[in-house]
C-alpha cells in the first residue's frame, strides 16, 4: 500500500484567524488551492475550504469581512507522512472532508487533498497493472 510521504503538499498556505473571509477566497483563487490553514499565532488550528466559503459566505450567513476564525473547521483528524492512501481516503470519507493536515511529531508539515489521494491510488493501480502484464509476458 502506497504511503503519502512523497505526495502531500509541504507548502502549507495559511492565514491568521482574524483574516477576512474574502482574503481566504482571494488566496485560494490566486494559488489555485481548495483549502487554507487557519492559524492562531504559530499554531495551526484547522482549515477553511472552498466548500466552507460557499456555504458561509455565498449562502448569505457571512460577509466577506467576517474573520475566517468564525468558519474554521476544527477537530479534523491529522495524518502522519507514513499514512497510506487508504487511511487518508477513509478519514476523508468518515469526516466529510476533502483535505487533511499532515502532522509529524506534533508539528503540521503539510496538507493532502482528495485529489492527491486519488492520484496516488491511480498510480498504485497502474504500477500493479504493469507488474501483472510483465509477469504474464514472461
Amino acid at each position: 500500500m502506497a504511503k503519502i510521504e512523497q505526495h502531500f503538499t509541504r507548502e502549507l498556505v495559511g492565514l491568521e484567524m482574524s483574516a477576512p473571509t474574502a482574503e481566504a477566497a482571494r488566496l485560494m483563487l490566486d494559488k489555485r488551492i481548495g483549502a487554507v490553514a487557519v492559524r492562531d499565532g504559530a499554531r495551526v488550528v484547522g482549515l477553511v475550504t472552498e466548500r466552507d466559503l460557499v456555504s458561509c459566505v455565498l449562502a448569505g450567513t457571512a460577509q466577506g469581512a467576517a474573520p475566517i476564525g468564525k468558519w474554521v473547521r476544527r477537530g479534523l483528524p491529522t495524518v502522519p507522512p507514513s499514512a497510506s492512501e487508504s487511511e487518508c481516503s477513509n478519514l476523508m470519507r468518515d469526516h466529510n472532508t476533502r483535505h487533511l493536515l499532515v502532522e509529524d511529531g506534533n508539528q503540521i508539515v503539510g496538507i493532502i487533498s482528495m485529489r492527491d489521494v486519488i492520484r496516488l491510488m491511480l498510480d498504485e493501480k497502474q504500477y500493479l497493472i504493469e507488474q501483472l502484464q510483465n509477469y504474464i509476458r514472461s
